[in-house]
């Protein structure tokens, strides 16, 4: 991985944990430097919200409890609902054991019909890797919550916290940005948020393959936004697409998926299935930070799957989706929730899967046999563990258990063992998806099918039976020492919101492909001897068709080269130029 190199500057507060990202930190410069000096109050953002949707301070108030401060930009679109929930998130649910400074990120589903993506989204959708894609329903927060004594205030402290909100998903970038903007708005106030926000609004846009860096307050923040085609290579040295990558490198979203696993790793062959499949599943910590990180590690243990349910890093008894959780007039919604609140132990004993992080939970290679609930338990004189009566469809890689294991006893640094454990489970997950790749890839009709006159084919439907039948010849087992029951696993993910998702986007995929190869072959064909003998209805039809395939191209995102669309149009041309000029005119003038 990259190396970390920083120049840590002097601060009255603990500093929180850092991300991952590489940061050279050079002498801060003044807040008040990076404003606008002419005081224009129509300043475009377009650039910043490319970054972020707005950032927010959260305070505490005597009668209104946690309540909204500022927004910046000032004209942000929020409803009082969206607002209300960000309020009650931006704080831990007890604040007792918070004191100084504490980080952690959250999720929120946006109630305002601000959800349409900017054409900057759209683009970074149709490269970026699908499981760092944007949902324009939801908005990332990262908070920064200060809370220290102070006497001059009623209740005796100074609570507030800053929230910057974005769609997108880049949990390491964002936790250096909110670690390095909090810190100076506690020191300066409200004109380092709007200097910051000037700052970021002169950022390139996020472009997937490229190499950041970022500058922010004599910052300067170097990262990868990870392209579509980089996918991670198994042990076999076999890839999704043909392609060898180097090895693992620090981008935007990485994550110490060891540190928050590190208490629990003797279950994490079972949490990866209770993800895969996308099981319902609640985290219970003894605070925001540690159940954000551990939720968020759970989401990214099916990389380069996308996790498509729902999931919320924090939530809170005040959410407004709260009553739809906590039903038990039907099963639990599929989705992975991080809570912190006592009440929660009581409330969501129904749950089937439930992992417990309990005060004193450290990396600890005890309590190796996976917990079973029961009815008769208290579920907060529980131990950290995971509890649930789910029995697992493969067996464990004790191999790589006792690798992590040793590697706490002789104090192996966190980063090496973060590698070796997203390794695993990247194998582990490809050697998983490879086999239904393959499957995908007969479902496409042959090229010497496709008719240029017509249009183009569809895949063929997925059939589970067919595919459960190719395992013996190409199944996982190619690629993977895991013993157990695969057939099993797939197709308990077949009645997943994860196969729903990665089925829909591959046959969207493979639909835009075949169209692709069917304008290909309508660019090549020989117009003069197709209009031997055609009637001008045919021909006008014709000129139609074309007409609509060219607009086709931008509209849906074909990925054709530019000599096939400039043979497209010189087709389109030369059917225009066969008719007769009064019909030509008309044609020429629709």
């Amino acid at each position: 991985m990259l190396d970390c190199m920083r120049k840590t500057r002097k601060s009255k507060q603990r500093s929180p944990a850092r991300s991952e990202c590489v940061v050279h930190r050079s002498v801060r410069s003044s807040a008040s430097s990076n404003m606008d000096q002419d005081g224009e109050v129509n300043y475009q953002w377009d650039r910043l919200h490319d970054w972020i949707y707005c950032v927010c301070v959260v305070t505490f108030d005597l009668e209104l409890g946690q309540a909204m401060e500022e927004v910046y930009p000032p004209n942000t679109v929020l409803t009082e609902e969206d607002k209300t929930n960000i309020c009650y998130l931006a704080f831990p649910d007890s604040n007792s054991s918070c004191m100084g400074d504490t980080q952690f990120h959250i999720r929120i589903k946006l109630c305002s019909s601000s959800t349409v993506m900017s054409s900057c989204h759209i683009a970074y959708n149709n490269t970026c890797p699908v499981f760092l894609r944007i949902n324009p329903q939801f908005l990332f927060g990262f908070v920064y919550f200060r809370q220290i004594k102070d006497q001059s205030i009623p209740r005796g402290y100074f609570q507030k916290s800053v929230i910057i909100l974005t769609r997108l998903p880049f949990i390491s970038l964002f936790s250096e940005i909110c670690s390095i903007i909090a810190p100076e708005y506690f020191e300066s106030g409200l004109k380092s948020i709007e200097a910051a926000c000037h700052e970021i609004n002169r950022w390139q846009p996020p472009v997937p393959g490229d190499t950041l860096k970022l500058g922010l307050f004599g910052t300067v923040i170097q990262s990868q936004i990870p392209r579509e085609f980089v996918t991670y290579v198994n042990s076999a040295g076999i890839t999704m697409n043909g392609r060898a990558m180097p090895p693992l490198f620090s981008t935007v979203y990485d994550l110490n998926v060891f540190e928050s696993f590190s208490c629990i790793i003797h279950h994490i062959h079972v949490l990866w299935e209770l993800v895969l499949i996308g099981e319902p599943l609640v985290v219970l910590a003894p605070s925001p930070e540690l159940c954000s990180r551990l939720v968020q590690a759970l989401v990214s243990m099916i990389v380069p799957l996308m996790y498509n349910a729902d999931y919320r890093p924090y939530f809170t008894i005040h959410d407004s989706e709260f009553k739809e959780y906590m039903t038990k007039t039907k099963s639990p919604p599929t989705v992975i929730l991080g809570v912190t609140n006592p009440f929660f132990g009581k409330t969501l004993q129904h749950w089937p899967h439930i992992i417990r992080l309990a005060e004193t939970s450290g990396s600890s290679s005890s309590n190796k046999q996976k917990l079973k609930r029961n009815s008769s338990m208290t579920f907060f004189d529980a131990k950290t563990g995971v509890y649930t009566h789910y029995k697992p469809f493969l067996q464990k890689d004790k191999n790589v258990i006792k690798r992590l294991i040793k590697g706490m006893q002789v104090k192996r640094p966190g980063e090496v063992q973060t590698a070796i454990l997203r390794r695993h489970l990247l194998e582990l997950t490809e050697s998983f998806i490879i086999p239904l790749e393959r499957y995908m890839s007969t479902l496409m009709p042959l090229k010497k099918n496709i008719s240029p006159y017509k249009s183009a084919p569809r895949p063929l439907p997925f059939n589970p039976d067919d595919f459960i039948a190719s395992l013996e010849s190409s199944g996982p087992h190619l690629t993977s020492s895991v013993k157990g029951n695969w057939e099993g696993l797939y197709r308990r993910f077949f009645r997943s919101a994860n196969f729903s998702g990665w089925y829909n986007t591959r046959y969207q995929s493979m639909a835009k492909k075949l169209k692709v190869l069917q304008l290909e072959a309508l660019s090549h064909i020989n117009i003069q001897e197709w209009l031997n003998g055609k009637e001008e209805v045919e021909v006008v039809d014709m000129i139609l068709k074309i007409k609509n395939k060219i607009e086709e191209i931008d509209n849906e995102d074909l990925h054709l080269n530019e000599i096939t669309q400039i043979q497209l149009k010189n087709r389109l041309n030369d059917v225009i130029l066969s008719l007769p000029d009064d019909l030509r005119n008309i044609i020429n003038i629709s």
